[in-house]
């Protein structure tokens, strides 16, 4: 049975949170079994579906997550464009899975993701172990594959926690997407906190940053 690598994100089209990378260990019997669990797409499920089906995706797979927190994503993204940022995080958690792999001496030939960009991002963006596996990128991964759709669901869970850390700390109902309620929660968080912190809590290289400022100050 050949176990292969599903890998999708989560944040990248939301102005608040953080960027999650997630990645999966599936093979053809795993995948029949995150069928029957009800694994689908991310973007199809409600927040509470999300958090059930990802604790039962880590139950009975591998699984690994890199979070990049807003400071950090705003740190990078002065250097990189957000593809090449992408493509460094799903090689990160591709030599993350390997690695966990090759502890428990299973193999693993293959890895599957979503295509953004340039192909060759993600391509010479993989280290050491993940140049030695087959690499495809598909449009609509986490649509088409189980893997890639489990993937999604850890991503998204994991965002859905950073997001609610962050609405603790801040006393603040932190919302979601880049839409005009999220203009209007972001003028009232500069208001209180200042525009400083916004490079704590959002991602600075959206639009919605130039509409926040010219509408606060």
């Amino acid at each position: 049975m050949e176990n292969y690598i599903g890998v999708d994100e989560s944040g990248k089209g939301d102005f608040f949170g953080p960027l999650v990378i997630a990645g999966v260990v599936s093979n053809e019997n795993l995948n029949k079994e995150l069928e029957k669990f009800g694994v689908k797409d991310s973007k199809k499920l409600s927040d509470k579906r999300v958090f059930e089906l990802s604790e039962k995706i880590k139950e009975v797979c591998i699984v690994n997550v890199v979070v990049i927190k807003p400071k950090r994503y705003n740190e990078l993204t002065e250097k990189l464009n957000l593809n090449k940022l992408l493509a460094w995080g799903h090689a990160r958690v591709i030599e993350n899975l390997l690695k966990e792999i090759e502890k428990v001496g299973f193999k693993c030939s293959s890895a599957i993701s979503d295509q953004f960009g340039d192909e060759n991002y993600l391509l010479n963006s993989l280290m050491q172990m993940g140049k030695k596996i087959n690499l495809i990128q598909t449009p609509k991964a986490d649509e088409t594959d189980i893997a890639v759709a489990s993937a999604s669901i850890l991503a998204r869970a994991e965002f859905l926690k950073q997001l609610k850390i962050l609405s603790e700390k801040y006393g603040m109902n932190f919302p979601k997407g880049a839409g005009q309620n999220v203009i209007n929660f972001a003028n009232e968080f500069v208001k209180k906190f200042g525009k400083d912190e916004l490079k704590n809590v959002a991602k600075l290289h959206f639009k919605t940053t130039k509409q926040i400022l010219s509408q606060s100050f």
